[in-house]
């Protein structure tokens, strides 16, 4: 009997826990549509400027060493 009552108690705890998260998950304050969608767009704008900008800096570093030790 002690093992049917610890599976129980296993599968009472999955269950609290899983009501637990749902509990949570009803605290959190969410962002608008709108909102997300203008941080999105922020966060594309600011991984395509700074990958613009390392490449600019890439290219220049590619240039100078072509420049001064290859004879470029």
């Amino acid at each position: 009997m002690t093992h049917h009552t610890a599976t129980t108690k296993r599968i009472g705890s999955r269950f609290r826990f899983v009501g637990e998260i749902i509990a949570e998950l009803k605290k959190v304050v969410w962002l608008t549509r709108r909102e997300a969608i203008y941080l999105t767009v922020l966060v594309l704008i600011v991984a395509i400027a700074t990958g613009v900008a390392l490449g600019a800096v890439d290219y220049g570093f590619t240039k100078l060493i072509d420049i001064f030790f290859l004879g470029g």
